[in-house]
């Protein structure tokens, strides 16, 4: 790809392009995808584990399916454990919890489910919400309503990256910051 078509970036000590992509006339996001990235995975979860040491959390919460890789990670340096909320229902997932949120990749709603093995797991827990790039917070909203059905107490939202308005993330936990990109 040309310079034109990418974001450079550094995270956890780690330097990558990332592509720009339109998602509606006139806007392109960068897009981090750490699919099959383990250098950056292994990096961004110490590195986000040293930003929570302070924090008291039981389990990590993460949406499928890009920011599973992040998740399981980060539980293996923390040695805590992780549960993925799902955007489609299995009947293995018995009598689960369910969320409606809008995605900023696709513009198209999206489902969140909540396993019911992972209920038990968070119910009266604290829980640490993380997703690899918050952009409009859509998906953080589902998680959220997930979490208060749950009866589990968020302590935290965290994220490789946020993107968009720097001003409305600065609670976020988080690596670094992209930009949105406008002609």
């Amino acid at each position: 790809m040309s310079s034109n078509t990418t974001h450079p970036i550094e995270i956890a000590g780690l330097k990558r392009e990332l592509p720009l992509f339109e998602i509606k006339p006139g806007l392109k996001i960068a897009v981090l995808n750490i699919l099959g990235d383990t250098e950056l995975v292994e990096a961004c979860a110490k590195a986000l584990a040293k930003k929570l040491e302070t924090l008291d959390y039981d389990v990590i919460i993460t949406p499928e399916a890009k920011s599973i890789p992040i998740a399981y990670a980060l539980s293996v340096v923390t040695e805590k454990p992780y549960a993925v909320l799902r955007k489609n229902y299995k009947l293995y997932m018995g009598d689960a919890t369910i969320a409606k949120t809008l995605s900023i990749t696709t513009g198209a709603p999206q489902t969140l489910i909540l396993d019911e093995k992972d209920s038990d797991l968070i119910k009266n827990k604290k829980v640490i919400l993380i997703d690899d790039v918050i952009s409009t917070g859509s998906t953080l909203k589902g998680m959220h309503q997930l979490m208060a059905k749950a009866k589990a107490e968020v302590v935290a939202e965290t994220a490789i990256l946020t993107e968009g308005d720097q001003e409305e993330w600065k609670d976020i936990v988080s690596l670094g910051h992209i930009p949105l990109f406008t002609e």
